[in-house]
């Protein structure tokens, strides 16, 4: 780990929810919303307070650039 926290959270959210995670790759309804709330949880019990504005929206930013690029490896990985 980093030693962010922000980092810490949205790597133990795709770590620990690969179910939903996968979900979001097939563009179900619901898991986006599903990981940004874990991620934010996670990071606010690691800072042990409540997260500003924009920690939160940069906990979003972060969650969504490793799901992105998650799918653009999984469509790499095609023929």
């Amino acid at each position: 780990m980093s030693g962010n926290p922000l980092d810490e959270a949205v790597s133990a959210t795709m770590q620990g929810h690969p179910e939903v995670v996968r979900r979001w790759l097939a563009n179900e309804p619901g898991s986006w919303g599903y990981l940004a709330g874990k991620a934010v949880l996670d990071c606010r019990r690691r800072l042990g307070r409540g997260l500003t504005e924009a920690e939160r929206r940069a906990v979003w930013r972060l969650l969504w650039g490793w799901l992105t690029a998650l799918r653009d490896e999984a469509s790499s990985d095609q023929p």
